[in-house]
């Protein structure tokens, strides 16, 4: 398959504006930005690429196309008319997902069950078969409805993207791989300065800024479900993952360190810190944050402090901030950011935040306060 397929990169809600700059640096052109997702297109070899490079996106997922549909029957013709043998064999295993959303066809099992009949039936006609196993491979397909427009697509990642492979256990309360990779990416933060994370748990703002700083594809130790599509041959994953091998830049000394007061955080982040890859590279130490001592000057801090919401105790993550805000007095060359749902991040710091950006941590509206520090002399 060689023309132009259109391709869909989810977003979390409020992370497309960079899920289209990280689509943008990797040289794709004509983006269309929607809530939840960005439309491009590609290749099948981009297919690969971006699930094995995109830091903050979701999942990459094939639009099948886009149609109206206020029936049943609308929906099944729709879906009927649509290119399914191209993409699933014979043996495929093809489950339906669905959503919907201020539309007439409200049912969502209603709707999946409509599309696997539509899908069935433009696999007989292929295939000349009346049954279909479905012992294969998985072609994951999701309907969604929203104002009575069913757009049907296909899961090319399997696991989301956010699945990186380098982290087993959680703590708590864990932060997503893909925002602690978009709060990097807004703290413009680069290797030549000191990076710290006062509350670390398990380290993955730390991780996802290391992987970032050695130019390492966040996809690069785990596994898509495209790979086993038959469409998609084996050297195509291959030919890409080995290009992604020869980006790597090792050789970028890292400045990342990170501490937390609970031992079973740092324990869980130390695995995945050497699962990751970086053993050496970044320190990590458990200590409450009013003992924090930074060393250097013109540093960077990212963090996701407590919050009571996320670890059911209110006082003591307002105390967490307060210490947070009291050790930010005696840094004064840094730069701070944190995300937080907490409106008091800004009172503890004792001045309004530079800049203020909306995200979501899983359904908790949160922002991102980013407390500029002045910029390091340059070296001349």
């Amino acid at each position: 398959m060689g023309e132009a397929i259109k391709l869909i990169a989810t977003a979390p809600m409020g992370l497309e504006a960079i899920v289209a700059r990280e689509l943008k640096d990797l040289g794709y052109a004509d983006l269309q930005t929607e809530n939840g997702r960005v439309n491009f297109t590609g290749t099948l070899r981009d297919i690969a690429r971006t699930n094995l490079w995109l830091r903050t996106a979701g999942r990459i997922l094939v639009n099948m196309g886009r149609f109206r549909a206020t029936t049943f029957e609308e929906l099944f013709e729709g879906v009927k008319a649509m290119n399914w043998p191209d993409w699933i064999p014979e043996q495929g295993t093809f489950p339906v997902n669905g959503r919907s959303h201020k539309s007439q066809l409200s049912s969502v099992p209603a709707c999946q069950s409509v599309v696997k009949k539509a899908i069935v039936e433009k696999m007989k006609e292929h295939y000349g078969t009346e049954w279909f196993q479905e012992e294969g491979e998985p072609y994951v397909i999701e309907v969604t409805l929203l104002n009575d427009e069913a757009l049907l697509t296909l899961d090319t990642s399997g696991a989301g993207l956010h699945k990186r492979g380098y982290r087993r256990a959680a703590t708590e309360a864990p932060l997503r791989e893909t925002m602690a990779a978009a709060l990097v990416h807004l703290s413009r933060w680069t290797p030549e300065r000191p990076l710290y994370d006062p509350f670390c748990g398990s380290g993955t703002v730390l991780i996802e800024a290391a992987l970032q700083a050695w130019n390492i594809a966040p996809g690069l130790r785990r596994r898509f479900d495209a790979e086993s599509w038959g469409i998609m041959p084996a050297e195509l994953w291959e030919e890409v993952r080995e290009e992604a091998y020869d980006s790597v830049k090792d050789d970028i000394p890292l400045q990342i360190a990170g501490s937390d007061i609970d031992p079973n955080a740092i324990e869980i982040a130390e695995a995945a810190v050497r699962k990751a890859g970086f053993g050496k590279e970044i320190k990590l130490s458990v200590q409450p944050v009013a003992k924090v001592k930074l060393q250097d000057d013109y540093g960077v801090m990212i963090t996701n402090p407590p919050y009571g919401e996320r670890l059911g105790d209110d006082r003591a993550a307002e105390l967490a901030l307060r210490d947070w805000g009291r050790m930010a007095l005696y840094y004064p060359t840094w730069s701070y950011f944190a995300f937080s749902p907490s409106e008091k991040v800004e009172h503890y710091m004792g001045r309004p935040a530079d800049k203020k950006r909306k995200l979501y941590n899983g359904r908790i509206q949160c922002n991102l306060f980013s407390f500029f520090g002045p910029l390091p002399p340059r070296v001349r």
